[in-house]
This record gives structure tokens, C-alpha cells and sequence, in this order.
């Protein structure tokens, strides 16, 4: 928990000293009144006007990029499935997508994000924080948006509809990942070899073959894992837990794949 407090106040400091440099200035050096004013006043001068919707800009580039919204162009197009943007920046984003970078890594389970906010979200799950309470069930939530997300399991909200199968999903991020079922698109590929996936999650834990990373160690024990889930399902030998229950009679199994053949050579007609 301290280390991923940490971490949180290492950001915030980040972003502080992001802030420090808003006119132009190196760190440690501030603007002076009259700059302050300079400054306020070219900013609130916005001369470049589109001619389209009336929306005005202080630089002439903003203006540029805007009227790309009208125009359609999207000058920046990406080599490795030709779709194509508006922006150099959007772009760059995109094209983790196919190389699987996610620069943001948090200290405490190995997890990356792309985004520093997303990090930020995640490291709630380490300090215990789960301020967002459930009222129809007792589970709590790091942030909000989870809490919204789960409660569609109670009231059986399934707004995304795939039109090839019929089938409905609580989340647009799910339903689009269904969709490659379909479509077998696979956007993620291997930096190593010539393998791609549907899912980044999966082109992570692939690449952990090639580097033998195992991020995922035992409490109980030093044995190390390069899945999550491999840990999970490793630590039951030390808790005992069995959560795999028979229907019929009442046996309980630490992995599914047990239960599967016990239901297979005990209750199988």
C-alpha cells in the first residue's frame, strides 16, 4: 500500500512540475507580472477564424488541424492497418495498439496502462481505497465508473448488440472485442515473431514467452508466475480454497478442469 501511495504522489509531482513550464520557462524560474500579461493577452486574441462554423483560434496550425473536421483529411495514416487520422498524436496512440507499448507500469503488480490517468485509477485497487459502494450486493469499487458497469449485472442492462450473432454485451469494449470473433481481426502482433491477437492482454502474456518475465510471485511461497491467473489457481495449494462445486453431489475442486472430469466419470451417462 505505501509503495503505491508513493507512486500517486511521484505523479502528482510530475504533473506539477509539467504546469511550472506553461510560460515558457525552465524549472525553478517563474514569469514575471508583465510577462503574465503578455502572455494573457496573445491568448486571448483569436484571429484565425474557420470559416465553416465560426469557431475562432489563437494559431493559425489550430485553425489547420479544426478545418480538418470539415475537410475529412486525415493526413497521418497508420502502416499497419491503413487507418488514418487527423492528428500525429492520435496516431501515435494508435499504433500501441499493434505494438503493445503501454509506457505507464504500475510498481506493485506489473500492470501497464497507456495512459498515466488509467495508472492512476488502477493503483486505488493497492491502497484499499473502494469508496463506491454497491447497494444491491455489498461489492465496492475503486472509482465510479466501475461501480456504473457492475450494476448492469443486477438490473440486466445489455445495450451493445452484435448484429452477425445476436448476442449482447453490458460494454462497447466488450462487444468489440466479440467482434473480431467475426471479423478475425487480430491487431495485436508479436515484436518477436509473426503471431497476432484479438486482444492486447494476450499479446502481453505471449511476449512474456520470449522474454521469460514473471511478474506474478507468490506470497506464500517464491515461485513466480507470467499470468495472473496462474498465480491464482497456484496460491489455492496454500489457502485450500476449492470454489469448483458439483452439482450433484456436493464435491468442491480447486481448478474448473477438475470438476469438468469429475463430472465427466461420476455423473456422465
Amino acid at each position: 500500500m505505501k509503495h503505491a501511495e508513493q507512486q500517486i504522489d511521484l505523479m502528482e509531482n510530475e504533473e506539477s512540475e509539467q504546469q511550472k513550464h506553461h510560460c515558457g520557462k525552465t524549472t525553478g524560474q517563474t514569469c514575471s507580472r508583465t510577462e503574465r500579461v503578455s502572455l494573457m493577452k496573445r491568448s486571448s486574441k483569436k484571429c484565425f477564424t474557420c470559416s465553416q462554423c465560426g469557431k475562432s483560434f489563437t494559431f493559425k496550425q489550430r485553425l489547420n488541424v479544426h478545418m480538418r473536421i470539415h475537410t475529412g483529411e486525415k493526413p497521418f495514416t497508420c502502416d499497419q492497418c491503413g487507418k488514418s487520422f487527423t492528428q500525429s498524436a492520435n496516431l501515435k496512440v494508435h499504433m500501441s495498439i499493434h505494438t503493445g507499448e503501454k509506457p505507464y507500469e504500475c510498481n506493485q503488480c506489473g500492470k501497464a496502462f497507456l495512459w498515466v490517468l488509467s495508472l492512476k485509477n488502477h493503483l486505488n485497487v493497492h491502497t484499499a481505497e473502494k469508496p463506491h459502494l454497491c447497494s444491491l450486493c455489498g461489492k465496492r469499487f475503486s472509482n465510479l465508473q466501475n461501480l456504473i458497469v457492475h450494476q448492469k449485472i443486477h438490473i440486466g442492462v445489455r445495450n451493445y448488440l452484435c448484429f452477425e450473432c445476436e448476442k449482447t454485451f453490458i460494454t462497447a469494449k466488450e462487444l468489440k472485442q466479440h467482434q473480431r470473433i467475426h471479423t478475425g481481426e487480430k491487431p495485436y502482433k508479436c515484436s518477436h515473431c509473426e503471431r497476432r491477437f484479438s486482444r492486447s492482454g494476450s499479446l502481453k502474456s505471449h511476449v512474456r514467452i520470449h522474454t521469460g518475465e514473471k511478474p506474478y510471485k507468490c506470497s506464500h511461497c517464491d515461485k513466480r508466475f507470467s499470468r495472473s491467473e496462474h498465480l491464482k489457481s497456484h496460491e489455492r495449494i496454500h489457502t485450500g480454497e476449492k470454489p469448483y462445486h458439483c452439482t450433484e453431489c456436493g464435491k468442491s475442486f480447486r481448478h474448473s478442469s477438475a470438476l469438468c472430469r469429475h463430472t465427466r466419470n461420476k455423473h456422465s451417462q
